[in-house]
């Protein structure tokens, strides 16, 4: 099973890449195939269409998203919407390419507001992808984050339970 991990902050440090990279690390632990697109660092190309010439970190990304047969995607809340660079990224996505695959979500805010909002944002886009939602997404605020570190032990029980039980979906889905 392939697996691609995305943290959707463009924010250097950004709180939602600490969640991510335990996502990352605890993926890493199920023998799987997993890859790790990271916004703050990659440099994804702004999307000028379909006939433009793109880097080659922006090509592999949209591959390995299309060839992954889970997405376990974070996003920081902006102005009650999910990340610009998630919705820049998704535009490399060929939707032919996606159907039957499955999704699992985090979501980072600075306070208790807008979750269940984005969660269904980020779940229509990936319903036009074709893609399979796990419904338990996880709800993390900058609460759950000391000193660049992701600190409650909550959170990341969270977090592992979300990544297990999305493998599961896709893996019931795959027989």
């Amino acid at each position: 099973m392939k697996v691609v991990v995305i943290s959707a902050s463009p924010r250097k440090n950004s709180n939602t890449q600490l969640a991510m990279k335990h996502v990352f690390e605890h993926t890493k632990s199920k023998q799987v195939d997993v890859k790790f697109i990271n916004l703050s660092e990659e440099q994804v190309e702004c999307y000028r269409g379909p006939d433009e010439e793109y880097n080659e970190v922006t090509k592999n990304a949209a591959r390995d998203i299309m060839d992954a047969d889970v997405w376990l995607i974070g996003s920081p809340i902006y102005n009650s919407f999910f990340s610009s660079a998630l919705k820049n990224l998704f535009e490399y996505v060929n939707y032919k390419k996606t159907e039957g695959k499955v999704a699992g979500m985090v979501i980072m805010a600075a306070g208790n507001i807008g979750f269940i909002d984005v969660q269904t944002l980020i779940t229509q886009l990936l319903s036009y992808f074709r893609v399979i939602t796990n419904p338990k997404a996880v709800f993390l605020t900058v609460e759950s984050i000391t000193n660049n570190i992701l600190t409650e032990e909550f959170a990341k029980e969270r977090l592992n339970e979300m990544v297990d039980g999305t493998l599961k979906m896709a893996t019931r889905l795959q027989e």
